[in-house]
């Protein structure tokens, strides 16, 4: 057992007994202590003789089985509270430490070959993202945070179910500045870093122009484009193509340059040509750099393509959904459409990753240094 995981095993047990003594929270303008609830000292206790009892090394599965109890009670207590007390500030400290625990825990034994990493490997960022959004319903509803502040996940999700027409049309027509500009800016820089690898002129002059360009701020391109293009979604594409273009140039001419020169030697020794070598060693020696390309350009397109929305656009669209929105304070529609924008941008992300994971089985760190 780790020196993390006893120091979490130890606040928890502290946290389980501030919550036993402290009052929850208000109900009916009335203080109630927690061990007025049943279920809440059936978990209290269940939580103190686990962790007590093993001396600090609970079971994996009880350690989870109690996080997931603790998620429970929040949810449950926070529904009729008007007003959170110290006590359900320690039990939110409490579930989150026994969540902590559990994903230390699952982590450490998918290390040692305990556990198969495969669905165990998934319930650990699945069990952090679970215990994220159930801290952020219990503190925005449990010290009734403002909702032009920040909403509860619950509202958010109610927001989004019953706006989904809108959010749907959003979606259509940013993605397809998305599609259309990721497609042209990195299939423009895979081109022109073919060339620029056969002109020793272009690899001088126009890299350190990459470099330049890459820097400069989306903030003042997008409204340039707007002016050239149009308010519809051409002049977005146009953002992503010049967000797309560059790292893509960059990154393949340096994946072109990662064959060593012994490889290239023994390809001059089978008397082939430029474009043999090419296709048959550096092409496929520069995969991981283009697909490193192709991941990070899969984010920017899509966070150029909304901020290039906020400069003028017809009336639909995620960044003008979010700008518009912000101004009347519909604070829950904004954030339905974040959470389908990382949706999204997740779920395109994680296609190229899929692809590279198909196509460069062979290397290292696909194959997780296995020979």
């Amino acid at each position: 057992m780790s020196r993390l995981q006893s120091i979490l095993a130890l606040g928890a047990l502290l946290f389980a007994v501030l919550t036993l003594l402290l009052p929850m929270g208000n109900f009916g303008g009335v203080p109630v202590a927690t061990w007025t609830s049943i279920p809440a000292l059936i978990f209290l206790a269940a939580t103190l003789a686990a962790i007590g009892a093993f001396r600090l090394r609970a079971p994996t599965p009880a350690t989870g089985l109690l996080a997931a109890a603790g998620c429970a009670l929040l949810i449950g207590w926070v529904e009729p509270m008007q007003g959170a007390l110290a006590g359900f500030g320690a039990l939110l400290v409490l579930t989150w430490l026994l969540c902590w625990l559990f994903a230390e825990q699952l982590s450490a034994d998918i290390r040692r070959g305990r556990v198969n990493d495969g669905f165990v490997g998934w319930l650990v960022p699945v069990a952090f993202g679970v215990a994220v959004l159930i801290a952020w319903e219990a503190i925005t509803r449990g010290a009734n945070v403002p909702q032009v502040l920040l909403p509860a996940p619950s509202m958010i999700w109610a927001r989004l179910t019953a706006s989904v027409p809108t959010l749907a049309a959003d979606f259509v027509q940013t993605f397809k500045a998305v599609i259309v500009g990721f497609t042209l800016g990195c299939g423009a820089g895979f081109v022109v870093a073919i060339l620029v690898d056969r002109s020793p002129f272009l690899k001088r002059g126009l890299l350190p122009i990459g470099n330049f360009v890459s820097a400069l701020p989306i903030i003042g391109i997008a409204p340039i484009m707007v002016m050239w293009f149009g308010f519809d979604w051409p002049s977005k594409a146009a953002v992503v193509v010049a967000m797309t273009f560059f790292p893509m140039l960059v990154n393949t001419v340096a994946g072109l340059n990662a064959s060593s020169s012994i490889e290239r030697d023994l390809m001059r020794t089978y008397a082939a040509n430029y474009w043999e070598t090419l296709l048959k060693l550096r092409l496929p020696a520069a995969g991981p750099f283009i697909f490193n390309a192709l991941k990070i350009n899969s984010t920017l397109a899509l966070i150029g393509a909304i901020v290039a929305e906020f400069f003028g656009t017809p009336i639909v669209g995620m960044g003008f959904r979010i700008s518009t929105e912000v101004g009347k304070l519909n604070i829950d529609l904004v954030w339905a459409e974040i959470a389908v924008a990382a949706v999204a941008g997740s779920a395109f992300y994680g296609v190229i990753a899929l692809i590279e994971r198909a196509v460069t089985f062979w290397h290292p760190s696909i194959r997780g240094g296995r020979t």
